[in-house]
């Protein structure tokens, strides 16, 4: 067991409810091109909420795992501290959230009679499992940003599209791509000021194989990856023409804010959240 100090931190400290935005844009993005009834709207609305239990309960093993193989021990604010470095605890938070989103999940897709994405939902479930679990956790291996990848892209946001009755389309596709690019772009932009802790504790992140500099240029181009492809979805699905020339003008101003500085989480997404949820707010109220 690490011997560091057992700082007393907050529970809205180890939140950090910022992040919890990466689970929120795909459902959003979802309610602002798919449509469909009230009761379909509601559906995707309680779907997301238990992507983010599941998301919640990825943070808090991620933490648990992390300390007990030996990174992140310089990081004040971690849900391993919350616990005051009970590992044990921390561990039945982590597995209290992760059965309470799965159930979540699964009573929507028993009240929207689409049993059927839990075929493919299940594996990407459990490989955010693996993502943090056992001897070798999955973000310890080059595997580490394709699992993030394809969990926030044809995981969440596909699975929420078909959960709409719209069916694998184009759409899905290109929404599929813009969210696997927004989320590991959001992975890598957290990566660099953790290089030397995580190369000591065995990691074999983007970052730790290929250094700091290379992984903010990934990053800025995974975001350049993720506009063009949620523009693409847009032209394809979007409410009106009016909405595809707001997309674009939002877009371009997030660009130019995101592609000429150093990526960092916050700024990835500030910006993704301002295209989308300002987007879905005036398509709300019917500007666009």
């Amino acid at each position: 067991m690490p011997t560091a100090e057992a700082t007393a931190i907050r529970w809205w400290q180890a939140l950090d409810p910022p992040i919890y935005l990466i689970s929120v844009l795909p459902g959003a993005a979802v309610l602002l091109l798919a449509g469909g009834s009230g009761r379909t709207r509601v559906h995707v609305i309680t779907a997301t909420l238990a992507v983010i239990l599941l998301q919640h309960a990825i943070n808090v093993l991620n933490d648990v795992s992390d300390w007990r193989l030996g990174a992140d021990h310089e990081k004040k604010v971690s849900w391993a501290r919350y616990h005051r470095l009970n590992l044990s605890r921390a561990g039945a938070h982590g597995y209290a959230s992760l059965l309470a989103g799965g159930l979540l999940g699964l009573y929507t897709l028993a009240r929207a009679d689409q049993l059927r994405i839990l075929a493919f939902a299940a594996p990407l479930v459990l490989m955010g499992y693996l993502y943090n679990s056992g001897p070798r956790p999955l973000s310890y291996t080059h595997l580490g940003e394709w699992v993030t990848g394809m969990c926030y892209g044809p995981g969440v946001f596909g699975c929420l599209w078909w959960l709409t009755g719209r069916g694998l389309s184009l759409e899905c596709a290109t929404g599929s791509v813009a969210f696997f690019a927004l989320a590991v772009s959001l992975l890598l932009s957290h990566q660099p000021p953790q290089i030397t802790t995580d190369r000591s504790a065995g990691k074999h992140t983007f970052a730790v194989r290929y250094g700091a500099t290379a992984t903010m240029r990934m990053s800025r181009a995974l975001f350049a990856v993720f506009l063009l492809a949620m523009g693409a979805a847009s032209v394809r699905a979007g409410p009106s023409p009016a909405y595809v020339w707001v997309f674009s003008l939002s877009a371009l101003l997030a660009a130019s804010f995101v592609l000429s500085r150093p990526p960092t989480p916050r700024r990835i997404l500030g910006s993704a959240s301002a295209i989308i949820l300002g987007d879905l707010l005036l398509a709300a109220t019917g500007v666009v």
